[in-house]
């Protein structure tokens, strides 16, 4: 198969797997059968791509071809024939953008039916992954720190607890909507991190924003939901900016701050101004400050470190802390920030987590001492699973190195 070829299957396959994952889920109530098909449509594609060529939408041959085969799966065993005529009925494109009269789509009742408070939340969390964004089992399991196995049943289990519960396939209204909210914002903001990442799929960080708009909408006045969607935008309008020529992650300083999507910028402004003093709100406000910023030396840091005051102490985690650490370190020197990163790192949570390493070297070079930070930064290097920021890093401590006495 060729390069090109093998591309436009993994292309089409992250960005229509959860479309019609979705479709057939509400089609036919069937959680496997529609993994399934997906993922036989999926391997005919590669089998039928490179001889015949990629068809002109390759999102839709997909969608019919795995209709067509969750058709054949039920007829021969003679379900009712109700089900299989609403099945023959769907459409084999998922349309793109979604019209206005589309509040709710199936992937947005999807999130909503995994996120059910029947479920226990990491079952919430790891089957919505599987589900809507195609995430491999395997990986949702290095995630968690479980073995393959023990994710593959607490999967199962969830998709039988919405059988055995009749849980319904739709947004909920009212009190329900409000209690599940929490946990598909969540989910949201996972799916749009694992787009956005190093090795990230960016059809993920679309997708994400895709559904948050779509939620925005359907909750014009939930103030945190303003909040996740500003963020979103925000962050998202650097993507274009975050690498060279040669593939190399640049770090903020590093970034050329004219490829920033200025209309991304002031749409997440907007949307921002819509946001209340949540813990979204704050981080959307933290990427405002970035953005904003027309040079790394023009960032306000002082801000930036009281929003992270503030989100700490409404979310403690160690994560939090730690970026806290580093905020504190640019608004209040290195010090600062080396003191709060042994603070974070108070009972081992953030043991072996790369970016902990690499903010205590960078923080490290700017407190002076290049040798000890180059040496932390090749340990970070040695520690992370995503090449972009291997090699970011080790380019980091070569350039310490070569500028030191």
């Amino acid at each position: 198969m060729g390069t090109d070829t093998a591309r436009a299957v993994a292309e089409a396959g992250t960005e229509a797997y959860p479309r019609i994952v979705a479709a057939l889920i509400r089609a036919t109530g069937d959680w496997t059968l529609a993994e399934d098909c997906a993922q036989e449509a999926l391997a005919s594609a590669l089998e039928r791509w490179p001889r015949d060529g990629v068809p002109g939408n390759p999102g839709g041959w997909l969608m019919t071809t795995a209709r067509n085969r969750a058709v054949d799966v039920l007829r021969r065993a003679s379900v009712e024939r109700r089900k299989l005529h609403e099945l023959a009925l769907l459409t084999d494109t998922a349309r793109e953008p979604e019209q206005e009269g589309d509040v709710v789509d199936d992937r947005l009742r999807l999130i909503f039916t995994c996120c059910h408070p029947a479920l226990a939340p990491e079952a919430r969390v790891a089957l919505t992954l599987r589900t809507v964004a195609g995430v491999p089992t395997a990986d949702i399991a290095r995630a968690f720190l479980v073995g393959e196995s023990t994710m593959t049943r607490r999967i199962t289990r969830a998709k039988a607890r919405i059988a055995t519960a009749g849980i319904p396939y739709r947004v909920p209204a009212g009190a329900a909507l409000v209690e599940r909210l929490p946990g598909v914002l969540a989910v949201l903001y996972l799916l749009f991190t694992r787009g956005y990442d190093a090795d990230g799929e960016p059809a993920f960080a679309d997708e994400a924003i895709r559904l948050a708009r779509l939620l925005d909408r359907l909750l014009p006045d939930e103030p945190e939901v303003a909040a996740l969607l500003a963020l979103f935008l925000l962050q998202n309008s650097r993507r274009a900016a975050r690498r060279d020529g040669d593939g190399n992650l640049l770090t903020l300083d590093e970034q050329d701050r004219s490829r920033w999507d200025s209309d991304a910028v002031a749409e997440g402004l907007a949307v921002l101004a819509r946001a209340g003093h949540g813990p979204y709100a704050l981080q959307a406000r933290i990427a405002a400050a970035h953005a904003t910023a027309a040079t790394g030396a023009d960032t306000d840091w002082a801000a930036i470190a009281g929003w992270y005051d503030e989100l700490a102490r409404l979310r403690p985690t160690p994560v939090v802390r730690l970026n806290r650490a580093v905020a504190h370190g640019y608004a209040h020197g290195p010090r600062a920030g080396l003191d709060l990163i042994v603070e974070a790192r108070t009972g081992g949570a953030l043991d072996g987590y790369p970016p902990a390493v690499a903010a205590e070297a960078e923080l490290t070079a700017r407190h002076g001492d290049p040798v000890r930070a180059a040496a932390l930064f090749r340990h970070a290097a040695g520690l992370v699973c995503s090449e972009p920021e291997r090699r970011a890093l080790l380019r980091r401590a070569e350039a310490l190195t070569s500028s030191g006495p």
